[in-house]
């Protein structure tokens, strides 16, 4: 299979075209801190960071009540509404992946889970809310992520019908929600994945190991 059908893209955030993971991290930190519970390293929360931030409050304090792990997590959305967008970044090698998109007029937006309070301000922080032709956050409809509408909602916003789109994510409900979709989805393997997860037996079409092999997809797309 090739890309040359391929008339529109649509990312996942978290994981897919940005690392956000040290921003969440942080705001956990900080939650933490206030507790008298000491910081979290990074490296062991990562693979957390695609999903959600009760899963991120979790992997870090596993052993604590559920009551306090919600107490963290509320605390945690509080300073990451604050943080948001700080330490953030593109992965590398999608400024010049997005120009190739915009060169060869492939409209392109995101498509997440994250709310629309905190996805709106990280992409104006990343510097491509301008670019991307749809935003779609996990409140945009009144489903998220695997459901199909977030999904047919951003398929309309960039004019793309959906069997001629790409959709690239780090997470199965990304590849269920675009093959359930009609689209083709593509596994981000630069992402948040754990030593869990399964990523040959979700339901994709491509899988990058990195942005460039990404890239070099559509360069090779006549």
């Amino acid at each position: 299979m090739t890309m040359n059908k391929i008339k529109g893209v649509l990312f996942d955030l978290d994981g897919t075209l940005a690392d956000t993971a040290p921003d969440l991290v942080h705001a956990l930190n900080l939650s933490l801190q206030e507790r008298g519970i000491a910081s979290k390293s990074i490296d062991n929360l990562r693979s957390a960071a695609s999903h959600g931030s009760l899963a991120l409050v979790k992997a870090g304090i596993p052993e604590l009540s559920h009551e306090l792990q919600i107490e963290v997590q509320q605390a945690l959305l509080v300073h990451y509404q604050r943080v948001n967008g700080e330490k953030a970044s593109l992965f590398s090698g999608f400024d010049d992946f997005l120009l190739l998109l915009e060169q060869r007029d492939i409209p392109y937006g995101v498509v997440t889970n994250k709310q629309a309070r905190f996805t709106r301000p990280l992409v104006k922080a990343l510097n491509i809310e301008h670019k991307l032709t749809s935003i779609i956050s996990g409140d945009s409809t009144q489903h998220s992520k695997p459901h199909t509408a977030p999904m047919l909602l951003a398929a309309q916003q960039i004019n793309c019908l959906p069997q001629d789109i790409l959709y690239i994510g780090d997470a199965e409900r990304d590849l269920i929600a675009a093959r359930n979709a009609g689209m083709k989805g593509a596994i981000a393997l630069w992402g948040y994945l754990s030593e869990q997860d399964k990523p040959n037996e979700w339901p994709s079409d491509f899988q990058f190991s990195k942005v460039a092999d990404l890239h070099q997809a559509f360069l090779n797309k006549s």
